[in-house]
């Protein structure tokens, strides 16, 4: 992800919020959406794109272009209905990430079935540290899949290079699942554990969270 996409922002509660501003001090193209008259008007002299509209309506995300989004932000959590609508309407115009906020384990699982590439725990990430992390590399040093879960990105120890993962047993040392590996710019999820691993590589792992303390 990069200031270079074009983002979208569905609800501004102080979630939503949080994220739009901080994409927009960072130089990102934000669309904010809220269906609170009082909500957009309030949030417009910071958010230059800001539009009241109700996106469960199917010619709405027509006439707001969204199919043209990169990122769409669905952060109505205390709505399921509403997200899943929004949800189903970006999958169906074609909107590459979907990212949607959520308000329990179930409704994660609800909006995973129905099209959403992320699903967020508010209480876990906020706003702005979501923002900074779609403005990175495209994957994040920390991303809280749930409340007892991450998936992290790790540079691999000096001592590591050389060696492949068979021969280091991450899983049995550090309780991890290394589900990706990047090199640069690239990132491939077609493991090999029998290749070496090079210096600068970087390991996308998953792990409990009361592990993490034992990657630092």
């Amino acid at each position: 992800m990069s200031i270079n996409k074009f983002y979208a922002v569905f609800g501004l509660g102080k979630y939503g919020l949080a994220v739009a501003k901080e994409l927009i001090e960072n130089g990102a193209e934000v669309l904010a959406v809220d269906i609170n008259e009082n909500i957009v008007n309030s949030a417009i002299d910071f958010i230059p794109v800001c539009k009241c509209a109700d996106i469960t309506d199917p010619d709405v995300i027509q006439e707001l272009g969204i199919s043209n989004a990169d990122v769409v932000i669905v952060a109505m959590a205390d709505n399921l209905e509403a997200s899943v609508m929004a949800i189903t309407l970006c999958k169906e115009a074609g909107v590459p990430t979907i990212i949607a906020k959520c308000a329990s384990e179930m409704h994660r699982k609800i909006m995973l079935k129905v099209g959403a590439d992320k699903v967020v725990f508010p209480e876990n990430e906020s706003g702005i540290r979501l923002a900074k992390n779609l403005l990175s590399s495209g994957f994040v040093d920390i991303v809280e899949l749930s409340k007892d879960v991450s998936m992290v990105e790790i540079d691999i120890k000096p001592e590591w290079v050389g060696k492949s993962l068979i021969d280091l047993n991450l899983r049995k040392k550090y309780a991890l699942n290394v589900v990706a590996i990047k090199n640069g710019d690239s990132v491939s999820i077609d493991v090999d554990p029998t290749l070496p691993l090079k210096k600068g590589t970087e390991l996308i792992v998953v792990v409990n969270s009361d592990k993490l303390s034992k990657l630092k």
